[in-house]
């Protein structure tokens, strides 16, 4: 995520762009590739520069979102603020704009070749919020405009930015209308993150430096973390890597995870970077002083090593198991990191120093003053850091470095589970120690419900009662004040198959992504990455419980719909090279289908309770039975060809 929130809010010339400044321009063989697609001037800072003005409109200074310019349009019909720009490749793109209005009816608009391609109407709203004209088509040669209309209010518009359409397009339709309107604000949300890669933007842009220290090539990322800085976080970017993966985001999740790799060096004592530019090179200088100033938290040098092994099921990419500085930070994290920062309480779990952030915090949880040497979400993220090195060490076929990680995870959860948390649940529960050894109970938000939501509770009647104390505790006094901790509770409850209560968190964050941000400079909630990312993961991860494997040509499914969500579908599921049509009829039917692709996937079709036989396509298979976290799942597995569409159900 962040740091504590900024104390000052400064102008940021072009910053919600940080994108095309100057088109990148390429070496040229035999055929020149086209340029990135850019805006002239998109943060208005070189004055009318590049656009189009009818009377009653300009540009000022008096109230931009970024930089010391914006444009506007006074109240009434029929002024306009317009650029247009040729197109030089084929392409699909989203347009973003942050827009401030006095009034209604004023619209964002693009047109292609004179034809209108995408609008917005822009409802009343005088604070700065993000508008996206998604998913347009251009090929080389078109006329682009983009423009700004006016209406019965004064309209303030600033900071445009050109995302490449994101490679998979999801279409989610459901018996509960909420779901699908849910999930398709969150894609096109998302997808206006997207930085497009090859672009010139500028660098180390933050609310104390509005100018930034220069420009750099941007490379393949998305924004993660607040949008007034030019780069992404580890812990955010950890968070929105399934939501990412949902939309084929690929590439980028690839790049950003090697960046925090790779400076995962001996000399930062292996903790990764806590933040980079887009050009997946620079570190964050707000967030980077020196190699022993800088900002780090233990629980996301392991959610890394997690969160690499969930892209690698996503994509079915080699380059996770085969690449040296990825491997090489696998296995320093789950190894030398520990046996470094484990002098205080040595038991084999990492610690943070109590210092402070910028010398290692044992929590994500930045508002305690407690001086934490041990903390719940970095145990947790342990855990799952020691399961996903020994899933990649089994892919890679390394089978005994495979066993050593299962083994050492769970010897951790069951150290976890008898020792570290003590025996209490609630309020009483152990959820970290200080430096001076003091165990710590209560409420503490993220080294509270990381502990479930890493699963490394072990289920039974205490982890349902932390569980229903978690709820208690954030929906009453204990609520964050930040949206985006918020998002982290679907997942919490997602784990141990609380599905309604799962899904009534899903619709708070939803219900109220319209709402102001505590930091103002970001805008509504709804404008904060993690929350639309974090809906997509927890739509087909959660709700349609899809577990994917492309390395193995396989998936898993299991309905996690709530009460009263009788069906739901997902059409364009991306797993490796196949995209799948998947539908679940409460949890007693689901059907899969092959959808594109070449390769026949092995599926394994979930459902809860003990069944004898589950018919395939109207036949009676006999059925196995494992438990998953602490529940009793049937199953069979049955393969998919290409174009194949296969049901199974359970009477």
């Amino acid at each position: 995520m962040r740091r504590t929130r900024p104390t000052r809010l400064a102008t940021i010339a072009a910053l919600a762009v940080l994108a095309p400044l100057t088109p990148l321009l390429l070496a040229e063989p035999a055929t020149a590739a086209p340029a990135p697609l850019t805006i002239e001037n998109p943060g208005f800072e070189e004055g009318t520069d590049g656009w189009t003005l009818t009377s009653g409109a300009g540009v000022a200074s008096n109230k931009p979102h970024g930089g010391s310019k914006l444009a506007y349009l006074d109240a009434g019909h029929g002024k306009q603020v317009s650029q247009k720009i040729k197109v030089s490749g084929d392409g699909t793109y989203d347009f973003s704009a942050w827009i401030a209005t006095g009034g209604t009816a004023g619209t964002f608009f693009a047109r292609v070749n004179g034809s209108t391609a995408a609008s917005v109407v822009l409802p009343e709203r005088p604070t700065y919020a993000r508008y996206t004209l998604s998913r347009i088509s251009l090929k080389r040669g078109d006329e682009l405009e983009l423009a700004f209309g006016s209406g019965n209010g004064w309209i303030n518009a600033d900071d445009l930015m050109v995302s490449p359409s994101a490679p998979v397009d999801p279409v989610v339709s459901s018996s509960d209308p909420e779901i699908v309107e849910m999930f398709n604000w969150a894609k096109r949300k998302a997808n206006s993150w997207v930085q497009q890669p090859g672009t010139n933007g500028p660098l180390n842009v933050d609310e104390n430096n509005s100018a930034g220290t220069g420009t750099g090539t941007y490379g393949p990322s998305y924004w993660a973390g607040y949008a007034h800085r030019s780069g992404y976080y580890s812990r955010d970017m950890a968070h929105q890597l399934s939501g990412a993966s949902v939309l084929g985001l690929h590439d980028a999740n690839k790049a950003m995870l090697s960046a925090f790799a790779a400076s995962a060096t001996e000399e930062h004592g292996y903790y990764p970077a806590w933040s980079f530019n887009f050009d997946n090179k620079t570190k964050l200088s707000i967030d980077y002083h020196s190699p022993t100033s800088f900002v780090r938290e233990v629980p996301a040098t392991f959610e890394l090593v997690e969160k690499a092994n969930e892209a690698y099921r996503w994509s079915g990419d080699s380059a996770y198991v085969d690449d040296d500085i990825l491997w090489d930070f696998y296995r320093h994290a789950t190894k030398e990191f520990i046996e470094l920062h484990d002098g205080g309480r040595p038991n084999g779990v990492a610690e943070g120093t109590g210092k402070g952030i910028f010398a290692g915090a044992a929590s994500y949880n930045e508002a305690g003053d407690e001086p934490l040497a041990e903390a719940g979400d970095a145990i947790g993220a342990q855990y799952q850091a020691f399961r996903a090195m020994s899933a990649l060490a089994r892919s890679k076929g390394d089978g005994s470095l495979a066993e050593e990680f299962r083994k050492k995870a769970d010897k951790l959860k069951s150290y976890f589970n008898s020792t570290w948390s003590g025996t209490g649940s609630g309020e009483s529960m152990i959820r970290a120690y200080t430096t001076d050894g003091e165990p710590v109970t209560g409420w503490g938000k993220e080294n509270s419900w990381f502990m479930p939501m890493k699963q490394i509770m072990e289920p039974g009647a205490r982890t349902d009662a932390y569980l229903d104390y978690i709820d208690q505790q954030a929906s009453g006094e204990g609520k964050p004040d930040n949206i985006e901790a918020i998002s982290y509770l679907p997942d919490t409850f997602f784990a141990y198959e609380h599905s309604d209560t799962a899904w009534k968190w899903m619709r708070y964050v939803y219900d109220k992504r319209n709402d102001q941000h505590p930091v103002s400079k970001q805008g509504p909630n709804g404008d904060y990455p993690e929350v639309s990312y974090t809906l997509l993961g927890q739509t087909v991860e959660g709700l349609m419980g899809v577990e994917p494997d492309a390395p193995s040509k396989s998936l898993s499914t299991r309905s996690r719909m709530p009460s009263g969500m009788n069906w739901l579908q997902i059409k364009d599921i991306k797993v490796g090279g196949n995209t799948f049509t998947l539908r679940h009829d409460r949890a007693s039917r689901s059907t899969l289908t092959n959808d594109t692709g070449s390769d026949s996937y092995t599926w394994e079709a979930q459902f809860p309770g003990k069944h004898p036989v589950i018919k395939i396509d109207g036949k009676k298979r006999a059925a196995h039975t494992k438990r998953v976290n602490g529940k009793t799942y049937s199953y069979v597995r049955v393969s998919v060809a290409p174009n194949q569409s296969v049901s199974a159900e359970v009477a």
